[in-house]
């Protein structure tokens, strides 16, 4: 069995989801709209994950994504899971200012 973490969408994000288009290929999920994932479990994929939890406290919801061993992650969506990535936040070019005439 291999182990898997579970990080949680927050509830500020979790309406937004619910209403956003289907995408095709790898969700592009940022990692500022889910808790810290210290949740962990023991399970053969990520069905048996949310097939362990679905009737105690700490179901699997959608939204919520899991990370496997291999650090691949997957989504929970009301199809199922599909594969997903996180997004690496922009960083803006710092400006220099520009050199002063003297």
């Amino acid at each position: 069995m291999a182990e898997y973490r579970l990080y949680r969408l927050k509830e500020n994000a979790r309406q937004s989801f619910r209403f956003a288009p289907h995408v095709s290929g790898a969700a592009q999920v940022k990692r500022k709209d889910y808790d810290d994932g210290e949740f962990r479990m023991e399970a053969a994929n990520e069905y048996a994950a949310w097939h362990a939890l679905k009737d105690t406290e700490d179901a699997v919801r959608v939204g919520d994504v899991l990370e496997g061993p291999d650090g691949r992650l997957a989504i929970c969506k009301y199809v199922g899971f599909e594969v997903a990535e996180w997004v690496a936040p922009v960083l803006k070019p710092v400006e220099e200012p520009a050199p002063s005439e003297a």
